[in-house]
């Protein structure tokens, strides 16, 4: 069990880190944006770590209190669970 949670723990906050990279390059070249919702998706199923370090890499979404306040709030409650999950 510990195994199948640390790999989807490195999975999932690698594809939160590329989905909020490739966020910031497609509002750079005015194309088609990743939907907020599925920001936060991502950041709730375990990705919340990836979000944030991508969002502080890029300043991506950070004037943005939703994102400020919201995905640090999800890295907490996903921590809170990594732990649960671990023990």
């Amino acid at each position: 069990m510990r195994l199948v949670i640390g790999i989807w723990f490195i999975i999932i906050n690698l594809i939160g880190y590329f989905v909020m990279s490739e966020d910031k390059r497609k509002a750079r070249r005015r194309q088609e944006r990743t939907p907020e919702r599925t920001l936060f998706l991502l950041a709730l199923i375990g990705g919340a770590l990836g979000v944030l370090i991508a969002m502080y890499r890029w300043r991506h979404k950070t004037k943005y209190l939703s994102f400020v306040v919201g995905i640090p709030v999800l890295l907490f409650i996903n921590a809170v669970l990594y732990v649960y999950f671990l023990r």
